[in-house]
């Protein structure tokens, strides 16, 4: 019994002077049953802590890209924009217009009584309803090669009538046909057409030599005697509702060339208008040429003039006597 006591009263006293070292420093051991609230903190900190996590195999991922920020522009919010919000409108593309005429070359012979040529195009990126609602404007403009040409002024000297002034124009057109929807001053202002020659009396007549002495007002009756006397001899024509749009977009006009038109390049010019607003324009371009026995004349009496002159002399001769022989026979 006397063992058992002193196992017992050594083992209390190295209970009691052990010191225990914890986490949180070194805590001297107190009488067995008696725990500081430290300890048991700590205690209970270990047992809840997880267990370090196994290194992973994958390669650590790679933070993403900085996106820079762009501010939006004044007076606009940025975000998407909200639900049922209506798209931007797409810009629509300009109109542009194609043209063309019926045939390129028209022969003149001897027999040549004047013709008819059909110049037609389309509008892309038409943005009418129909052709009748006349939404767009078209002018045909054919012209001929210019040329200069002198207009006199006729006056009574004594009972007779003679040249007393003239005036010269450089490069007159010598043919012009004018083909519209409606009349040209209501198509456009008179400065738009004037820029682009359209119209009678806005083509480019220039005065040449010996102008500078007649008076500017007289000057612009020697251009309207010019056109009075060019449209006298069918030459210079105009056809106020002579364009007509067959579809939406399609469009045709019909150009009458008189028997006394010049042989030469024709040039036709086709405009696009929108309310007084020109939208865009395009040309096509179409040869005169003689044929047959009338271009070989014509062709001599150029290239050897004189030739040309005596042969013509001599034939004149000829007949005149041919026609004296065959009366005289008559009368006898």
């Amino acid at each position: 019994m006397s063992g058992i006591a002193r196992w017992i009263g050594f083992a209390w006293a190295a209970v009691s002077l052990a010191i225990v070292s914890l986490p949180n420093g070194p805590v001297t051991a107190l009488p067995f049953g008696l725990r500081p609230a430290a300890l048991e903190a700590d205690l209970v900190l270990v047992k809840k802590r997880p267990p370090p996590a196994a290194p992973s195999a994958q390669p650590p991922r790679a933070p993403a890209p900085a996106v820079p920020s762009v501010d939006p522009p004044k007076g606009q919010t940025s975000g998407t924009p909200p639900t049922g919000a209506a798209p931007p409108p797409l810009e629509t593309p300009p109109e542009r217009v194609e043209a063309d005429v019926s045939t390129r070359n028209i022969a003149v012979t001897s027999g040549f009584s004047g013709t008819e040529i059909i110049i037609f195009g389309t509008v892309a990126n038409s943005r009418q309803v129909s052709a009748e609602s006349g939404f767009y404007d078209v002018a045909v403009v054919v012209e001929g090669q210019g040329a200069p040409s002198i207009v006199r002024l006729k006056s009574n000297v004594g009972g007779l009538w003679i040249n007393a002034q003239s005036v010269r124009f450089d490069n007159l057109p010598l043919y012009s046909a004018i083909a519209s929807t409606r009349p040209l001053d209501e198509i456009a202002e008179a400065r738009v057409l004037t820029a682009n020659s359209i119209g009678f009396g806005r083509e480019r007549m220039i005065p040449g030599r010996g102008s500078s002495r007649v008076a500017p007002e007289a000057l612009e009756d020697y251009k309207w005697a010019v056109l009075r006397l060019k449209q006298q001899d069918g030459l210079y024509v105009r056809n106020d509702y002579g364009v007509a749009f067959i579809g939406r977009s399609l469009f045709r006009a019909s150009i009458k060339l008189p028997a006394n038109i010049p042989v030469g390049p024709l040039q036709g010019r086709v405009y696009l208008f929108h309310e007084g607003r020109l939208l865009a324009s395009n040309s096509a371009n179409l040869m005169l040429e003689r044929e047959g026995l009338e271009r070989l004349v014509y062709d001599y009496a150029h290239e050897h003039p004189v030739w040309y002159g005596l042969a013509a002399v001599l034939l004149a001769a000829s007949a005149g006597l041919a026609a004296s022989m065959i009366f005289q026979r008559a009368a006898s």
